[in-house]
């Protein structure tokens, strides 16, 4: 993985293609709400369903820009943490003082 930017840049890198597959209670709530989201979507009408779906749209965006915020900061965090480990040589002692 010696070109890991490029990689990264042609988008053949996709940190967010990850499944639930494996997660079988985060399934089991997936499909509560699309099953809930289908209901009212269909069953409400006029300003109820209006006020629903600014709701869905506006609760997508929020998740959205946070899942950003925690995909960006992480990524910060990674590359502090690679940076103390490679470059930044402060410790509390030092070798070869008495």
């Amino acid at each position: 993985m010696g070109k890991f930017i490029e990689e990264f840049y042609y988008g053949n890198i996709d940190p967010q293609a990850r499944s639930t597959k494996q997660n079988k209670a985060v399934q089991k709530q997936m499909a509560v709400l699309m099953l809930n989201e289908d209901y009212l979507t269909e069953n409400l009408s006029g300003e109820s369903k209006k006020k629903f779906l600014d709701f869905v749209n506006a609760w997508s965006v929020v998740n959205g820009e946070s899942n950003l915020d925690s995909f960006m900061m992480g990524f910060r965090f990674g590359a502090q943490f690679t940076y103390d480990t490679f470059v930044n040589d402060d410790a509390p002692f030092k070798d070869g003082v008495v």
